[in-house]
């Protein structure tokens, strides 16, 4: 049943509240309770959703969740070291994929940037040291004064200045749409909606997350 005074919020058949999302179909629901959110501090996990996210570019994250590892497959568990060294060859077995989505774009961006993940690495010591540079220092789909309040944009002024920066790095099929999306996913914010029964969970999470250092 819904809860009626918060069109955000569902109460499942388990009496948990979610965010009305993570209740809108049943592969959603793992993937929301114990993932989302939540920080993570791991590159692989990291690249992973960076490139799945390009992956999404115009379609729904359902799809892919379905296909993640048909991806996780294809794309060498996405170890950023080993996909850089993919070529064409690899490149023509993979538009051969059903398992995957078959875009030659895309494939050819998550190769790329393989290898600008590899350089980030290099200048910072680690991919996580890169990313936890732009968690914000305040909630920015908020007014700014602490409350609230719904949607939730798809677009902030960070999730702007990550894309742009890591496009001027060389990075591909990362907009700022895609980039926010990912920093939702990862915990770089909190945007479990207040009353869903993860939200402090994944609070308590980033409090005891230890944010990794530039090396």
């Amino acid at each position: 049943m819904s809860d009626q005074s918060n069109k955000y919020l569902i109460v499942g058949e388990d009496g948990i509240t979610r965010c009305s999302w993570g209740m809108s179909h049943p592969d959603y629901i793992e993937y929301h309770d114990n993932e989302w959110g939540l920080a993570t501090g791991n590159d692989i996990q990291l690249f992973e959703k960076i490139c799945l996210e390009g992956f999404q570019s115009g379609l729904s994250w359902l799809t892919i969740l379905r296909k993640r590892e048909n991806f996780r497959k294809a794309f060498a568990q996405f170890d950023f070291n080993i996909v850089a060294k993919y070529n064409e060859d690899n490149v023509t077995e993979l538009l051969g994929n059903a398992g995957i989505i078959r875009h030659r774009g895309k494939i050819e961006a998550t190769i790329n940037n393989a290898k600008r993940a590899i350089e980030l690495v290099e200048e910072f010591g680690s991919l996580a040291a890169y990313i936890w540079q732009w968690e914000p220092s305040t909630v920015e789909p908020h007014t700014g004064k602490g409350e609230y309040s719904h949607p939730i944009p798809s677009i902030t002024k960070t999730s702007l200045a990550l894309s742009k920066d890591l496009k001027k790095r060389g990075w591909k099929f990362f907009g700022p749409t895609t980039a926010y999306a990912f920093m939702q996913a990862m915990g770089l914010v909190n945007d479990h909606t207040v009353g869903c029964a993860y939200r402090q969970a994944t609070i308590e999470f980033r409090r005891n997350f230890k944010k990794p250092e530039v090396r």
